[in-house]
Parts: C-alpha cells; sequence; structure tokens
C-alpha cells in the first residue's frame, strides 16, 4: 500500500509540469482570443461612427443636399477600406523601423502560428486591420461635411481615395507604426492629431480651394445665416459619435486579456464620456454668456469638441482632470467658429473648429496628466503632421481643380447638389426654399447669434 501511495505521488509530482503548462497555454489563448473580441467589437463602434457623421451632417446641410450628403458618407467608408486594403496598411504599419513610411503592396492575413496554437501575437491579424481600417474612413468623414454643398460628388470621391490610402497612413507611420515621431515620445493614445486634426487639415485646405457656398458672406464682414434642415437628426449623428467615441478610445488600449487592460479601458471610457460632458456644458454656458442664447448646434458641437480633446490622452486624467480637458475644447469651439467666419472659411459643420482646434489642443494638453511626455515634442509632432497634410492636400486639391473642376456651378448650387449631382431628393414631397435666392439666411453649426436664424420657408409640394 505505501508502495502504491508513493508511485501515485511521483507520478502526479511528474504531472504538475504539464498542467502547469497546459494551464498557461490556456491563458494565452484566452488572452488572444479577448485581444480579438476587443478589436472587432471595438471597430463596430467606430465604424458606428460613419453612421453619426452621416446623420449628423444630413441635419445640418439644407434639405436640397441631404441625400448628397448621405452618399458622400457611405461610399467614402468603401473608398476607405479599399484603399486601407490595397495600399494603406502596409504603408501605415509594414516596415517603418522609425522611419518616414511603410512598404507598398497588399495587406494579407497571417494567423498560421496561431492556427497551429502560438498565440504569442496576441490577437487575430483580421481583427488589427479591421480595427485599424475604420479609424481611416473617420479621419475621411470629416472632410466631408466641411466642404459640403458645393463639391463636385467624384472629385470629392478622388479626394478620398488618395486621403484615404496614402496621406492618412503615411504621416500615421510616424507614430502608431513606430515611425520617427513615435522615437522621439510623441504621444497620440487614439488620434486626436493623427485622426481628427489630419481631417482638420484637409478640410481647411478643401475649404479654401473650393471657397465659400454663394451668399454666405456679404459686405462689410456680414455672415449670412444658412440653417440646416433637421436639428433633432444632428442630434441623433452627435449622440451615436458619442456612443461610437467608447470604442474609439477604448479600443485603442489594444488589449482586453489582462486586468490591467481591463482597468485602463474601463479609465479610458469614463474620461471619455466626462470630456464630453464638460465640453458641452462649456460651450452652452458660453454662448448664453456671449450672445445671450443657448444654441443647440454650439451644444452638440461641444460634446464633440470634449471628445476630439480627449482622444489624445484618456489613459491618464482623472475625471476632473479629463472633465475640465473636454471643457477648455469646448469653449475653444464657442470662439472658433466666427474667427472661421472672419476669415470667410465657409465650413458647414463646424468640422474645423471641433476636429481641427481641438484636435491641436488635445494633443497639447496630453503633458498636463502624463509626466513622460512633452509639450516641445507634442508641438513638433502637431506641426509637422500639419505641415505634411497641409501641402498633400492642397496639391491634390488643386490638381483636382485644375483637371476635372472640384466645385459645381452655380446654378446646381443653387439647386441643390441631390438634383444636380445625384438626380434624387432626400425629401421629394416637401421642399424648403428660403426667400431671398442664394443670399438667403443659411449656416452651418454655431452662426450667430442665434435669435437671427429667422428662416422664411416656402413649403412646396
Amino acid at each position: 500500500m505505501k508502495k502504491s501511495r508513493i508511485a501515485l505521488l511521483a507520478g502526479l509530482m511528474m504531472a504538475l509540469p504539464a498542467l502547469a503548462l497546459a494551464e498557461d497555454a490556456a491563458v494565452s489563448e484566452m488572452s488572444y482570443i479577448l485581444n480579438t473580441f476587443s478589436f472587432l467589437v471595438m471597430g463596430i463602434l467606430v465604424m458606428w461612427m460613419a453612421a453619426g457623421f452621416g446623420m449628423l451632417e444630413s441635419g445640418l446641410v439644407r434639405s436640397k443636399n441631404v441625400a448628397t450628403i448621405c452618399l458622400k458618407n457611405i461610399a467614402l467608408f468603401g473608398i476607405a477600406g479599399i484603399l486601407f486594403y490595397i495600399v494603406g496598411y502596409n504603408l501605415m504599419y509594414a516596415g517603418v523601423d522609425g522611419g518616414y513610411i511603410g512598404s507598398f503592396g497588399l495587406w494579407s492575413a497571417d494567423d498560421a502560428a496561431a492556427a497551429a496554437g502560438d498565440y504569442s501575437a496576441g490577437y487575430a491579424a483580421a481583427s488589427d486591420w479591421f480595427f485599424q481600417m475604420v479609424f481611416c474612413g473617420a479621419a475621411c468623414s470629416v472632410v466631408s461635411g466641411c466642404v459640403a454643398e458645393r463639391v463636385k460628388i467624384w472629385s470629392f470621391f478622388v479626394f478620398c481615395a488618395v486621403l484615404t490610402g496614402f496621406i492618412y497612413p503615411i504621416q500615421g507611420s510616424w507614430v502608431w507604426g513606430g515611425g520617427w515621431l513615435s522615437e522621439m515620445g510623441f504621444a497620440d493614445y487614439a488620434g486626436s492629431t493623427l485622426v481628427h486634426s489630419v481631417g482638420g487639415w484637409a478640410a481647411l485646405t478643401g475649404a479654401i480651394i473650393l471657397g465659400a457656398r454663394k451668399g454666405k458672406y456679404g459686405k462689410g464682414g456680414r455672415v449670412n445665416p444658412m440653417p440646416g434642415s433637421n436639428i433633432p437628426l444632428a442630434t441623433l449623428g452627435t449622440f451615436i459619435l458619442w456612443m461610437g467615441w467608447y470604442g474609439f478610445n477604448g479600443g485603442s488600449v489594444l488589449a482586453l486579456g489582462s486586468a490591467g487592460s481591463a482597468i485602463e479601458m474601463s479609465n479610458v471610457m469614463v474620461n471619455t464620456n466626462m470630456a464630453a460632458c464638460g465640453g458641452m456644458l462649456a460651450a452652452m454656458i458660453m454662448v448664453q454668456i456671449l450672445y445671450k442664447k443657448v444654441d443647440v448646434t454650439m451644444a452638440l458641437n461641444g460634446a464633440l469638441a470634449g471628445l476630439v480633446s480627449i482622444t489624445a490622452g484618456p489613459a491618464t486624467p482623472s475625471l476632473g482632470a479629463a472633465t475640465l480637458i473636454g471643457a477648455v475644447g469646448g469653449v475653444l469651439v464657442v470662439f472658433a467658429v466666427p474667427f472661421f467666419d472672419k476669415l470667410k472659411i465657409d465650413d458647414v459643420v463646424g468640422a474645423l473648429s471641433v476636429h481641427l482646434v481641438c484636435g491641436i489642443w488635445g494633443t497639447m494638453a496630453v503633458p498636463i496628466t502624463n509626466p513622460e511626455t512633452s509639450f516641445m515634442t507634442q508641438f513638433i509632432g502637431v506641426a509637422a503632421i500639419g505641415v505634411f497634410v497641409v501641402l498633400s492636400t492642397s496639391a491634390v486639391w488643386l490638381v483636382l481643380k485644375y483637371t476635372v473642376g472640384i466645385r459645381c456651378s452655380e446654378e446646381d448650387e443653387y439647386r441643390g447638389l441631390d438634383v444636380s449631382e445625384i438626380g434624387m431628393e432626400a425629401y421629394p414631397d416637401f421642399q424648403t426654399v428660403h426667400l431671398g435666392g442664394m443670399g438667403s439666411p443659411a449656416p452651418g453649426i454655431g452662426d450667430y447669434p442665434a435669435a437671427a436664424r429667422v428662416a422664411k420657408p416656402v413649403t412646396q409640394n
């Protein structure tokens, strides 16, 4: 009996290493599964932001341009997906090695090691590609609303192809691909600069080269408001974007296979929410003080401003700090919208104020709560990416302008791009025409004072 017990104990002792190895393998596989799951689900949330952009812009353009906006937002997402597959992903991530650009070539998944039981890659390759691709589409969505109501649709699609296939991936490789800015210590957690400011710079060059909508600016610096078609729709779009931002920032933890990553993701999501709250309330208070009215569209842009502001560094702030960072963004939007109007840069939906201005602010704010970063390095990154995107997008817009053209005719602009560009109206049974022709009141988001937004519609059935 004693010998049998000793033999049993010896057998158990010999089996322990094998059991430990099996347990380690199981934990590794579970981590792989959770990380992959996070990429896919968070990527779906970021994709959902495309609907948010579409609804926000549809609500803020005039009714004669709504169908065109819907087409632009779904088409640009398809363009981004194809171009990111053909060339974008490898330009951004393949062989950057501290340099300025990756490699050219089709992306392809390689999960052979994981299929054989080696989970050291950490996640399925396709899940990572999907998550990175939807960010690329988000950058392009920023441009759509800013240049709305006067850009030729196919010229815009060609621009989207160049932006998503080349411009966005190249600058993205400098940081997220392990390029030269990453080596310097530049920090942009989820893309205040790499996504939002890039879209903002591209929108700025487009708005300048396109010119303002007819009738937007009058003599003596007068800004003629051009009210959007549907405030409830714009509000719905903002809620969708707010929700999608949890995937945008939360997924940028890039892991969910450990308690530490779960804690970080929780903090990131809560800070994201608080920044949006701070931005919205700060914008509401500021516009009330300045214009004696609470403007709905400014509240919407204030929330988005807070979200953009926290995106560069959502992991390190406390809840209070995140709220204040978002609040500063909300205040900046209130001043940025009229500033661009004074420069006669026509931004239909306020994209420049939200994504460009607050993208810069959010990136520069990172060292406030993250001592591992420096203001100088952050400034270098913001400036370098800004210069690159301004020069490259200006070149693309100008080539298009002097070849196929980028702006619709004055007659087409007056009729609306729904009829002239795609031959389909969003609201065929109800068309609102503002008296006074093209010089009638009609703003994008945040034209002030709010009390001056008096439209005189004529209903045509």
